[in-house]
């Protein structure tokens, strides 16, 4: 029995008020009056695709990685890079073991649901787990519909045929070139078609096909489906095909539209994470994802569902909320304007590939040293233990820093250093078994960090090189989660 056996996820912490978005372009653009209720998931300056990917495997793997993981994929039409291995940046952060076979999926908002169907496959012919993770931060034109409708997020399914909380049962694909938007080769925005077309002939003709061959396939009817999950920003046509399909209305799950919009490749699974986090043992789960095509699978949960340990998940992350009422800097934070940045900010930020790849360990997995004579804890390793009464030569053994927590020693808010969003903190934190590191802060309020507060390492943007297209990631600390 191959299946989910843990889940994670990841939404920014700040939330665009949708509200505000539509007062700022309401002298343009009337008609988004309609779309002002709620808010919408935004990543701060420092976050992409990426980042939300490593923070939602690392909800899902708690700090363990299982010694059977066989493969990673990471599914996203949002990657940093078009031509270097995102999977492969994402295994890295985790440190995960360089046999662990790494693959992108991308090119259809579907690519979550398809790339988790081939890995479910894949646990199940070759046995061990596999890790899937889904991710999406699209960029849209300012003052348009989607601009409103879409949110970012993630989400991640730890695979495998033990300790399964939720029974793989089957799936069905239908491939259908139906063109609702497209993102051609050096386009910075989709181009979308016009919705009743893509309700009328898409949704509601394509969609009941794919049920349709899936209750062929599986042992089960649309009537003993207890929870329906498929993404739409369309609200009223996941129960329209319910209907269709023979499913209960009922069993419908809302689309999370008001509390963060729609992730586009993850929100299926974003939307089944929710789900899980709140479900009964014995239930019956139907999820679809769409896109040039129907993607159908079912799953059941099991007793293990009931004892697996708490993840933030879906609900975790939606609780540490902070709203953002200034629409200006969600522009600027998603390059929608040109902002002066100033004699500081014109640097150049050429990374050095060769220094880079010879330092993996301790800038992407964030991979310090532990010295094997005394045990002293330091980051970054070096060839000397940095205890004066040890001092011993080369006995750095690696020792990981990503989840170990830290606190502040001492900190500043600088407004003369460039920084995305001003002022730059950063400071000294010391981490709990040993260590100390010149930190960058992020996710930061002004005027709530103190001495001796406890913060988590979080895997992020450092900086962008414009000038060569090129993304530099590096570990920032940020302040505990706490619920709203």
């Amino acid at each position: 029995m191959s299946g989910i056996v843990v889940y994670g996820a990841y939404v920014p912490r700040l939330r665009l008020n949708r509200a505000a978005a539509v007062e700022a372009n309401a002298w343009f653009n009337a008609g988004l009056k309609g779309l002002a209720k709620g808010e919408r998931s935004m990543c701060n300056w420092d976050e992409d695709s990426l980042t939300m990917a490593v923070e939602a495997a690392r909800d899902c793997l708690g700090g363990t990685v299982p010694d059977d993981l066989k493969t990673l994929a990471f599914a996203s039409t949002s990657m940093p890079f078009e031509d270097r291995q995102n999977a492969g940046i994402l295994a890295t952060a985790l440190n995960l073991s360089e046999d662990v076979v790494t693959g992108d999926v991308s090119s259809t908002q579907r690519s979550g649901t398809s790339g988790l169907i081939s890995a479910l496959k894949t646990a199940s012919l070759e046995g061990g787990s596999s890790l899937f993770v889904a991710a999406d931060k699209r960029r849209t034109k300012s003052g348009s519909t989607h601009e409103l409708l879409f949110g970012d997020g993630a989400a991640a399914l730890l695979l495998g045929s033990e300790n399964v909380i939720a029974e793989f049962v089957g799936s069905h694909q239908l491939a259908v070139d139906f063109v609702d938007h497209y993102r051609g080769a050096n386009e910075e925005f989709d181009y979308n078609w016009e919705e009743r077309w893509i309700r009328d002939e898409g949704y509601f003709k394509i969609v009941p096909r794919a049920l349709e061959g899936l209750f062929k396939e599986v042992d089960v009817t649309p009537e003993q489906i207890d929870h329906f999950v498929m993404p739409s920003v369309m609200g009223p046509v996941p129960k329209r095909i319910a209907k269709m399909a023979g499913i209960k209305v009922e069993a419908v799950r809302g689309n999370l539209h008001a509390e963060m919009g729609e992730s586009g490749t993850a929100h299926a699974l974003v939307m089944l994470v929710d789900l899980l986090q709140e479900a009964k043992p014995g239930e019956t789960i139907l999820v679809v994802g769409w896109g040039q095509g129907v993607d159908a699978l079912v799953f059941r949960t099991t007793d293990a569902l009931a004892k697996l340990s708490p993840r933030e998940g879906v609900k975790g992350h939606l609780a540490r909320r902070r709203e953002e009422t200034n629409y200006n800097k969600f522009l600027a934070f998603n390059k929608l304007v040109t902002k002066e940045h100033g004699l500081r900010g014109e640097l150049d930020r050429q990374t050095a590939l060769t220094s880079l790849y010879r330092n993996k360990d301790m800038i992407t997995a964030f991979l310090g040293g532990e010295c094997s004579k005394c045990g002293t804890v330091q980051y970054p390793k070096s060839n000397v233990c940095v205890n004066p009464n040890c001092r011993e030569f080369h006995t750095q053994e690696d020792h990981p820093f990503a989840d170990t927590k830290a606190t502040i020693m001492n900190w500043t808010a600088d407004n003369l250093t460039y920084s995305m969003d001003p002022p730059s903190h950063f400071g000294i934190v010391t981490f709990a078994e040993g260590g100390r590191l010149l930190a960058d802060m992020t996710d930061v309020d002004q005027g709530t960090l103190s001495v001796g507060m406890t913060m988590r390492m979080v895997f992020r943007v450092k900086e962008h090189d414009d000038q060569r297209g090129f993304t530099k990631y590096f570990w920032k600390a940020a302040p505990e989660h706490k619920a709203a």
